[in-house]
């Protein structure tokens, strides 16, 4: 029983913190947003969005430990740099507004990734079919 009961602590634990990131996620969005926020953390911003709203997994999840692992390591430390890179300011100002209710990422902003998915591949296959 002890067992049971510290898989539930360490799952709702995981839970947490999966919902907190993708908090710092939707608050990093409404930062990039500020026109105080310069153009190498809007970068940042930018690819970290991207890869966390991307359908295509560089390492894809049916692997094993690694599936998951870049999740785990490559996400966190996205938003940790974003965070570092933005002014102070501009996240304060962000997190009230996203607790206030305002939100950036969208089924919109998931479509616009996966049609952005979709052009890079449709360029890369015209690319090859004219390389042939």
């Amino acid at each position: 029983m002890a067992v049971r009961g510290r898989i539930g602590r360490t799952w709702s634990g995981l839970r947490r913190r999966a919902a907190d990131l993708r908090d710092e996620v939707q608050t990093l969005a409404l930062a990039a947003r500020d026109p105080r926020t310069g153009l190498l953390p809007k970068l940042v911003i930018g690819l970290v969005v991207a890869y966390v709203l991307s359908p295509i997994d560089p390492i894809p999840d049916v692997i094993p430990v690694l599936g998951l692992l870049d999740e785990l390591v490559i996400v966190p430390i996205g938003v940790a740099l974003a965070l570092r890179m933005t002014p102070p300011d501009v996240i304060a100002a962000a997190r009230e507004r996203y607790a206030a209710g305002e939100r950036v990422l969208t089924r919109a902003g998931v479509a616009l990734v996966v049609l952005l998915w979709l052009g890079t591949a449709v360029g890369v296959g015209l690319l090859g079919w004219r390389l042939l």
